[in-house]
């Protein structure tokens, strides 16, 4: 079975920082672009960084640019975010979705593009 699970989520004092892990099982992640989104109460879901498998090119989204880090690690099969300086509105809930592309380019934002899915984690900020 293919699947993403997340983990890491938390509750984190502002200005400091957040590590979430999407692992994967079932299939190779780094063969496909995946990405992270996240959703707040009563906001749409948001992209807000994605690596692209083909090129290894990485995408963020305004809203996080300069203060977060994608990566994965083939080894773990585990793809990973990195957001710091945290601030009240990121708190979220964050989930991984992976493509069954090799990169979507500047699409990547499109959540309709991303056949797996992870059930999120949960970042919450405190002021």
């Amino acid at each position: 079975e293919r699947q993403l699970v997340e983990s890491g989520g938390g509750l984190v004092q502002a200005g400091g920082s957040l590590r979430l892990a999407c692992a994967a099982s079932g299939f190779i992640l780094d063969d496909y672009a995946f990405a992270w989104f996240r959703q707040a109460p009563g906001k749409e879901r948001e992209g807000v960084s994605s690596i692209s498998s083909s090129d290894g090119n990485t995408y963020y989204s305004d809203a996080v640019k300069g203060r977060i880090i994608i990566s994965s690690d083939s080894a773990k099969n585990t793809g990973y975010l990195q957001v710091n300086r945290l601030k009240p509105e990121d708190a979220a809930g964050y989930y991984c979705g992976a493509t069954l592309k090799p990169g979507l380019g500047e699409a990547w934002t499109d959540g309709w593009s991303y056949f797996y899915w992870g059930r999120g984690t949960q970042g919450s900020v405190s002021a």
